[in-house]
Formats: C-alpha cells, sequence, structure tokens
C-alpha cells in the first residue's frame, strides 16, 4: 500500500540538523510507519552551507527565509533546529498555520517562552527531541522500575560531563551567550538529565542550585550543581559541566532503591548495570545487561542480536514513535508539556541558585 507523503521542512542545518536529517533519511527502513517522510526544504541563513547540507543529506530545496517554509501549503511538519533563543518565535508561527511541530531541547530560552509554545501547539502534534528516552538501555531501565525490580527508590543522582568549555575556541559560538542559548551547561546538558530522571523517578517537589561561570566574562553557565527531592520520597543530586576534562559527553545515572541499583552511562549505551538485592547475599553481584536481544526495547527494529547501536539510533526511534503516535492519535512523549516540565525546574534551578536557598516546585507534573 502507498504511504502518505510527510513533507518536512528544517529550520537549521548546523551539528544537530545533520542529526535530524539522518533520523528524516533512516526511519522508513526501520520503522514501519504510515507515512513517507520527504525531505522537502531545509532553512539557514548562509546559502552556501545550506546547498551543501542539502546535497549531503537529500534536502529537495533550500531557503533562507523561515516564515517562507512556515507558510508554504505544501509543508506538513516543521522541525526546529536552531539556536534557542529562536525556538519560540517558529513553533508558535508553525503551529499557528497548522503544522506538526517537532524542536531541538530545551524547548526554549526561558520559562515564559516555554509556556506560550506549549499553548501554541495544544491542538497540533508535537515533540521534543529529548531522544535519549529511545535509548534501549534507558527504556529497559524504565521497565524494570515499573515492574518494580528495584524496590522503593532511595537515591537518584545523575552526571553529564563535558570538556568544551575549556576549549577557547568555542568561546564565541552560540551556545556560551546568554541571548542565544538562554542558559549554558543548564539548558545544554542539565536538560537531558532531567527529562531522565523525570521519565525514570518522577516529578521532583523541591531543589537547591548552584550556577557557577570559569571562564571571565561569559554569561552563561558553565557548570551547575543540583540537589533535588522527588515525589517518590527518593532523594537526588545531579551536575552538569562543559568544564569536565577528560569527559568529551559522558553522560550518566544511577537509582539505588530497597531492591536494587541500575545505572548507565552513555559511554557505554549498550548496556545497562543492575545489582540485584534479593538475590542470596553469596549470589549477589553487579552484572551488565547487554541491551540488544531482540526482546529489549527496539530489538525488533534494528540490528541482530549483539550488534550495538550508536547515537543516531534513539533520534531514528523517537521519531519512528512520533509518527505512529500521529497515526494511532495518541499522546506523544517527550511533547511540549514534557519540555515545559524540564523548563519549570531549569527556571526554579535559576531562582535558587540566585538566592542560595530551596525552592518548591509542587504541582508541576513531569
Amino acid at each position: 500500500m502507498s504511504k502518505k507523503k510527510l513533507n518536512v521542512g528544517m529550520i537549521g542545518s548546523g551539528f544537530i540538523g545533520k542529526v535530524h536529517s539522518n533520523a528524516f533519511r533512516q526511519v522508513g527502513h526501520f520503522f514501519d510507519t504510515p507515512y513517507e517522510v520527504v525531505c522537502k526544504v531545509v532553512c539557514g541563513r548562509n546559502r552556501a552551507k545550506l546547498e551543501a547540507a542539502a546535497s549531503l543529506w537529500g534536502w529537495s530545496e533550500v531557503e533562507t527565509d523561515w516564515e517562507k517554509v512556515i507558510a508554504r501549503k505544501d509543508i506538513d511538519a516543521v522541525d526546529i533546529a536552531v539556536p534557542n533563543a529562536l525556538h519560540s518565535t517558529i513553533a508558535i508561527a508553525a503551529a499557528e498555520a497548522g503544522k506538526i511541530v517537532l524542536c531541538e531541547k530545551p524547548l526554549a530560552s526561558s520559562i515564559e517562552e516555554a509556556e506560550r509554545m506549549t499553548k501554541a501547539v495544544e491542538h497540533t502534534p508535537n515533540m521534543v527531541w529529548f531522544n535519549f528516552r529511545r535509548i534501549p538501555a534507558i527504556v529497559f531501565a524504565k521497565q524494570l522500575v515499573t515492574e518494580g525490580r528495584i524496590g522503593q527508590t532511595f537515591h537518584y543522582r545523575a552526571l553529564y560531563l563535558n570538556q568544551s568549555g575549556n576549549d577557547p575556541s568555542k568561546a564565541s559560538t552560540w551556545r556560551y551567550k546568554r541571548s542565544e542559548a538562554g542558559m549554558g551547561a543548564a539548558g545544554d546538558l542539565l536538560s537531558h538529565s532531567i527529562d531522565i530522571a523525570l521519565y525514570l523517578n518522577g516529578p521532583i517537589k523541591e531543589l537547591s542550585a548552584l550556577m557557577h561561570t570559569f571562564a571571565p566574562g561569559r554569561d552563561v553557565d558553565d557548570a551547575t550543581l543540583l540537589m533535588a527531592r522527588f515525589a517518590n520520597g527518593s532523594i537526588g543530586t545531579f551536575e552538569a559541566t562543559r568544564y569536565g576534562v577528560g569527559c568529551q559527553n559522558r553522560n550518566m545515572f544511577e537509582v539505588n532503591g530497597s531492591k536494587g541499583m541500575l545505572s548507565f552511562t552513555l559511554d557505554n549505551m549498550n548496556q545497562l548495570d543492575f545489582f540485584d538485592a534479593t538475590e542470596p547475599a553469596n549470589l549477589q553481584g553487579k552484572r551488565s545487561i547487554g541491551v540488544t536481544a531482540l526482546d529489549h526495547p527496539y530489538g525488533k527494529n534494528f540490528w541482530k542480536p549483539g550488534h550495538v547501536l550508536g547515537y543516531e539510533h534513539p533520534f531514528i526511534a523517537t521519531l519512528g514513535d512520533f509518527l505512529n503516535s500521529i497515526a494511532r492519535q495518541e499522546p506523544f512523549h517527550a511533547n511540549f508539556e514534557d519540555a515545559l516540565a524540564v523548563q519549570r525546574i531549569l527556571h526554579a534551578v535559576e531562582r535558587s541558585s540566585g538566592s542560595g536557598g530551596w525552592v518548591s516546585l509542587e504541582g508541576n507534573a513531569a
């Protein structure tokens, strides 16, 4: 049977634009969806770079005016892959034009923008590229938590360590400017850790945070530390830094519960560590589970058992699940509401760091 064409216009052609482009090109190879994704037009400011990106990734057309992309009747979905400060204007315009809206994380550069964006997409399919939710090991961790395999949660701890801030050549890029990024390490890295925590461990009730900048004159945080109390009674710690020298992209979490422990690191993204405290004492020990079997999450979508996945696959899975959720008219996660919950926590982090005290998040669902 022929599939319905879904014409995509992507705004942005940098690093994350490449990642999204790959997902658009590959999703039909691994996921059975009702749509044939068509890479119709890619938009950006530099035409020469756009034409090179279009040629490399198979985009049919290029455009330098994003408003023209949104105004086109033949564009069904708009993908936002530009600096954070531009997310709000583009997303709201796309939603008002009746487009499906996909947005890179974090949702916005401020809580006010995030709230307006979430309101705008209430009646159109929407998603945010919190891609780590689709790493098989993390989905499997969620299954084990849901099954009660770790029992009552006591501790949740997360690290996201990156060394890019220590590179002087990065100083002039948009990620290090408040006017374009909104936040530094908190928006870029901590947002991922928070989304994973909300997914695995539920809402955060209150937090206390410290934001710090190492580079003189820089107006965004280089590192953020966070203590949290979760609604389920557990306590958590988070660390996100761009000065984690020796770590290029180390995203980690560990959960300790009454019946066991789970831990994960992106450095070994195809493995999940599990400790079963219900076993006899003389048999207890942490074991690493290779999460690539057919009955593991996405085991039937990608390669044969034991053939590992890479950074690009969770993006493909995110898109595949999103397209199928549209066809079934079912809610998709992470959507703008989920990303707004993350944004509220980031907002509370700034408030806490400024006041030096604890900030309550009661009433904010994850």
